[in-house]
């Protein structure tokens, strides 16, 4: 089963030659937490995860003051639960992001405590799921080539979600798409990337 992914493909896509923010050392990052509550480790952690988890959680519709408070939350959890942590089952972006996923389903059931809990696991996943592509990813250059095979609108779809943070009912609108359709060819276009990946490793 393919790893739950809510990671922006902007990750690799903005980096700077040299960046050592690999799958590997943010593991290692949070295993330093796990054995020894390294501190250090812990701000690595933070600074590349928090602005990223405040993303996420703005695509879902948590307004920006919410985003703020449950990044923190989903941090606090990060240290507090570092031992549970396993590389052979997900990688740390996976593992991160279920938390943030998981912390905004709660909040949503606090909101709406009446609401159906399947509408509230679908609205907290309504942000398309990217961070196992990332973690597959050879290469920034491997990634922009697999963009660049995909068809104009499904890369228009992936630009618009995930490097310009556009929620998916504000795609709909701009584009004149039903909300289902987007969310379908979402999907879609990232299994397209996701195999473009595979078949370049």
């Amino acid at each position: 089963m393919h790893e739950t992914i809510h990671y922006r493909l902007a990750t690799v896509l903005v980096s700077q030659p040299g960046d050592a923010v690999t799958p590997a050392h943010l593991a290692r990052q949070i295993a330093l937490v796990a054995s020894r509550r390294d501190r250090a480790a812990f701000a690595a952690l933070f600074a590349h995860f928090a602005p990223r988890v405040k993303s996420y959680m703005l695509r879902l519709g948590a307004s920006a003051p919410q985003a703020e408070d449950l990044t923190q939350e989903t941090m606090l959890a990060v240290w507090r639960k570092a031992e549970r942590f396993d590389p052979a089952l997900a990688g740390a972006a996976t593992w991160v992001f279920t938390i943030a996923r998981n912390l905004r389903i709660d909040a949503l059931r606090r909101e709406r405590p009446t609401a159906d809990l399947a509408e509230i696991a679908e609205a907290a996943s309504d942000a398309p799921e990217a961070d196992g592509l990332i973690e597959t990813a050879q290469s920034e250059g491997g990634l922009r080539a697999a963009l660049a095979a995909l068809p104009d609108e499904l890369a228009t779809l992936l630009r618009l979600s995930f490097f310009e943070d556009h929620a998916h009912g504000d795609i709909s609108a701009r584009l004149g798409m039903p909300l289902g359709t987007v969310k379908s060819k979402l999907r879609r276009a990232l299994l397209r990337l996701r195999v473009a990946l595979e078949d370049q490793r």
